[in-house]
């Protein structure tokens, strides 16, 4: 699918930050440990490849969860037309200042993702057709992983998509197939280090 043309958009990024993005993450990462994905932004490669395939002809509604300084936010304003609604769920209010200052226009959340039905509900949202994750979720404790999970496929439509970003190639490809009848990955080189993306659909919830 051809990318809508830049003049049917009315999105607009701002000047990146003077600020070092990858300093913030470290200091996060050192402080918080595993509930930060990684102690540097994602790259281009792997921030694009997330957003990749995404048929904005058909998309009303994406969610992005675990945003940080907003390397995959970035490409979602980027690719998204018009029509398209983004809501960026941040719990980190350093990241979220991050964020705001970065995209103005766009609707940044500090919340949580266990209460993502509640955030779009208060938005007038029914269901999303792409939950976009940048969270860690292998490193979270059991409980919460699954109710992030549970949570991002109750907001999701019937032809909705979980993607899950991963710098860790393949290893958790049995764990979300516990979760998802249909799961494919999506090998990143590029990324340092290579990295990819998971893409799930068909929620199963565990008996």
């Amino acid at each position: 699918m051809t990318p809508p043309s830049s003049a049917g958009r009315r999105r607009k990024l701002s000047p990146r930050p003077t600020g070092p993005d990858w300093w913030l993450m470290l200091r996060k990462f050192v402080s918080h440990g595993t509930s930060i994905a990684a102690f540097s932004p994602s790259s281009r490669f792997l921030a694009r490849s997330m957003v990749r395939g995404i048929d904005w002809a058909k998309t009303k509604t994406v969610v992005e969860l675990g945003a940080g300084t907003g390397p995959i936010t970035r490409e979602l304003v980027k690719a998204a037309p018009a029509h398209a609604k983004l809501v960026i769920v941040e719990r980190d209010p350093d990241f979220c200042r991050v964020l705001r200052a970065k995209f103005p226009t766009q609707d940044v959340v500090e919340g949580d993702a266990c209460r993502l039905d509640e955030i779009l509900a208060h938005r007038g949202i029914a269901k999303a057709d792409h939950v976009i994750s940048g969270l860690p979720l292998p490193s979270f404790p059991p409980a919460l992983r699954d109710s992030i999970i549970r949570m991002s496929a109750k907001v999701l439509g019937p032809d909705g998509e979980f993607r899950q970003i991963t710098n860790m190639p393949w290893v958790y490809l049995k764990m979300y197939r516990g979760y998802f009848r249909d799961v494919s990955f999506r090998l990143v080189p590029l990324n340092l280090p290579p990295g990819g993306v998971y893409f799930c659909r068909g929620y199963q919830p565990a008996a």
